[in-house]
């Protein structure tokens, strides 16, 4: 993993159209089904919006039928991070980038796959790179 990214909101606005602001860097939700990539198609990777941090790959891409972006694993260790949200009244698991710390979405231990997790992750968040 590169360095660190580090901006202010400012710098942040700057970069990011108002909606991906509003996911990445403060929390928000896109609706279901609003992105391309809810299921699975596309071959490679797909990196953070934020920084360009390799995320996921789509190998590990699966349709879970919940709306958004669905992954059993990050590509490596150290792609993304894991922290308590106890935010709207529940208790999840937020991920975040863990280039930029920008917030992709949750995971929740209802996967189908050996891993037995679900990373549901804010399309907007996602940019697909090709290999």
């Amino acid at each position: 993993m590169d360095e660190f990214v580090s901006l202010t909101a400012e710098e942040w606005r700057k970069k990011l159209s108002e909606p991906e602001f509003r996911v990445l860097r403060e929390s928000g939700t896109e609706r279901p089904f609003s992105s391309d990539f809810h299921a699975p198609g596309h071959e490679g990777l797909f990196a953070c919006k934020g920084c360009g941090a390799e995320l996921f790959a789509s190998t590990s891409q699966f349709d879970s039928g919940c709306g958004w972006p669905s992954f059993d694993q990050g590509v490596d260790e150290g792609s993304i991070t894991e922290h308590l949200d106890r935010s709207h009244g529940m208790v999840r698991v937020e991920v975040r980038c863990g280039r930029c710390d920008s917030h992709l979405g949750h995971v929740f231990p209802d996967g189908p796959t050996e891993t037995g997790n679900r990373y549901c992750i804010n399309g907007i968040c996602l940019i697909p790179v090709s290999r």
